[in-house]
Formats: structure tokens, sequence, C-alpha cells
């Protein structure tokens, strides 16, 4: 917990207003903390046409045997609460000294999808929600019939909605309750590649790089942890912990003995997300199979699930209509980053507060033997 005005200001220092700016502090405050950073530029540009990048930095020895891995941005506009936890973490030498004596390696990935960071999109510059891309693609794509049945009142051509838009919407939760309208729209849909939570058809460009530095960086440890940093859940500035792996009960009991008794699990339907397919996961044991494997998902709360998901339908009908004048589609475009973004000092020193505490933590039980 912050102990002082100062040390808050200086903590809440760390967040920023653009992926440019969140870029150039991770930069900044990893060549301060003495570590290289490698760069893997993305194939386009920013919004503001700067290049963008999945930033790499490494604290610990190539051939340390336990690593922890923070990363940020998966769903890029939720990059701007993972990016700031990430620089005050590089900024904290007690944390480094922490990390050295437990003889633990913690590599931060800033930006797994920056596209989206940069263009205040959830989605990558192919559409697609990263954590439901990780497949074998040889094999067939999981069906959602919940979400087919509603896509033609979800994501429009037309926005704002009409009143038989969200009654078809209503309709449904009538006959399947709220909980699965949430597992029809977010679970995860592979038929509507302009629609909410698309999974692709291949690798994205994310998937695969995010591969490649697993292969560089992950192959020498014997046991891994994983961090992956979001928001848009649950209560505003509350960090729900959710176990981030397979169906597997000895790692979910390895997340409890680390995080605690609090840690939900998707597949035991006590997490707020709904379960979900093509999680981001299967790549660490895929492109790890050495290690032992143990991660969360860090989910901040921000607004209603209610708001969240106007606030992607809006924006997604926008993508889908880039020829809208620009002052409404800013409009849109803030609604988007707020459902992601509690842009106060309140909310980020609770943010700070309890990212700190689990990495802690996860050093903890990653020095365990």
């Amino acid at each position: 917990m912050m102990s002082s005005p100062a040390e808050s200001q200086i903590s809440t220092a760390a967040f920023s207003q653009s992926y440019v700016e969140a870029r150039n502090k991770f930069l900044v405050a990893a060549q301060a903390a003495g570590l290289e950073v490698r760069s893997y530029v993305h194939p386009l540009q920013g919004r503001d046409g700067e290049t963008l990048a999945m930033d790499v930095a490494r604290f610990g020895p190539d051939d340390a045997s336990s690593m922890l891995l923070l990363s940020s941005g998966t769903h890029g506009v939720e990059g701007f609460c993972g990016s700031g936890v990430q620089v005050a973490l590089l900024s904290d030498p007690a944390f480094h000294r922490a990390a050295d004596a437990a003889g633990v390696a913690v590599l931060y990935i800033h930006a797994l999808n920056p596209y989206g960071f940069s263009w205040w999109r959830r989605t990558t510059h192919e559409n697609v929600d990263l954590n439901r891309n990780f497949h074998d693609f040889s094999q067939p794509l999981p069906t959602n019939p919940g979400y087919d049945e509603i896509a033609h009142a979800l994501v429009l051509p037309h926005w704002p909605p009409k009143p038989e838009d969200e009654a078809v919407l209503q309709a449904y939760v009538a006959r399947h309750g709220y909980k699965g309208l949430q597992q029809a729209v977010t679970g995860g849909q592979y038929k509507h590649p302009q629609g909410l939570y698309y999974g692709g058809t291949s690798p994205t460009w994310s998937n695969q790089t995010l591969r490649y530095v697993l292969q560089h960086h992950g192959q020498r440890c014997n046991r891994l942890g994983w961090i992956d940093l979001h928001s848009g859940l649950g209560p505003n500035g509350v960090g729900e912990r959710i176990f981030f792996g397979p169906e597997d009960g000895s790692a979910v009991a390895r997340a409890r003995a680390w995080w605690g008794p609090q840690v939900t699990a998707i597949h035991e339907g006590g997490a707020s997300a709904a379960r979900l397919e093509g999680l981001m996961y299967k790549c660490a044991c895929e492109e790890c199979p050495q290690a032992e494997y143990t991660g969360i998902v860090l989910e901040f709360g921000t607004v209603s699930w209610d708001e969240t998901t106007q606030a992607m339908r809006g924006e997604q009908w926008l993508e889908n209509h880039p020829e809208i004048g620009a002052p409404y589609a800013q409009a849109i475009k803030q609604r988007l980053r707020d459902a992601f973004y509690t842009d106060t000092v309140a909310w980020k020193q609770a943010v700070l507060a309890q990212a700190a505490e689990a990495s802690v933590q996860a050093l903890q039980g990653l020095a365990q033997r």
C-alpha cells in the first residue's frame, strides 16, 4: 500500500494517456533499471503515425530455473491499466531485489496487442480478440449458437440501438438468464469477423510474436508463473484473481496457495468472466512444456458489464463504418477507453497496490521448492 501522498503521486505517474506515452515510459523505466529491451515491431503504424511494438524486458539471468511473466495489453485498450503496473514495478528496486533474492527472473511484455492499445480498440488489427485466438486451426473451430442467434441485434448497421434491437437481447435474457447472455456474447465466436469477441481463423501477429518470445525466454525455466493484467470486469478498483490455465486440480490448488483462496476459476463457475474459448495460456503450455505452469488473469473492475458491452457495441459499429465524422467517432472512442480505464488517482492507487501484492506473492510461490 502507498504510505504517503508523495509516494502515491510518484506511483500514479506510471500511468499514461496514450500508447506513445505508455511505451516511452516503459522504455525509460527499463533503461533506468539497467534492462535491455527487445522490440518486436508491428507491421502497421499507430493512431499518431508512431511505431507499434511488443516490447520485452527481462530482469534476471537467462538460465534462471523460475520465471515470472508480467504482460499487458492483451486487449489493446486495457493496456492503459497494465502498462501503468509494469512501469511502476520496473521503477521499484525493492521488487527487483525480492526477485533476485527469490532466484526468479521477471519477464515484462509490454503491449501484447499494440495496435489495439494505440487505436483504442480491444481487438487486434485483424479485429480478433487475442484471448480467443489460441487454437489448433487445423481442427474444427468451436461453435457459439447463442452468439449466432443474437449477432444481428448485437452489432448493428446503425447506432445507437433501436428498441427492437434491445428487445432481442432482453428476450434472450428471459430465456437463458443474464449469465446466459454473457456466455453467448463473450465466450468467443468464429463466424462473424465484424462482430464482438471474434477469435479469428488463423493465428494473429500477436499470437505468433508471443510464441516467439516464449520460445526465446521460457524454454530454460522449470517453473513458469504468469500474471496477465486486464481491466473491465467486476467492481470498480477491485482486482479479481482469475485462474489462467488448464482445468487441472493441482494447478488450481497451486494458484490458490500462491495468491490466496479468493482465486476464482472460470471452469468452476465462480469467476466474473464466462467460460471462454481459445485462451492465451495455452501457448505457455505448448511453447514451454518443460515448465510447471501457474497463472492468473488479474482483472481490475471499472464500470458495469452492461456499460462495457454498450461501449464495445458502439466502437465495433464505428469500426465497421469508418466514414463516420470525427466528433461522433471521438465520443465513441472515449466511451470505450473509459469502460476499461478509470482515470482517477484512487483507482490507480488501488490497481498498483493489488498488482504489487500479487506480483510479490508470485515471486514467493516460484521460490518455493
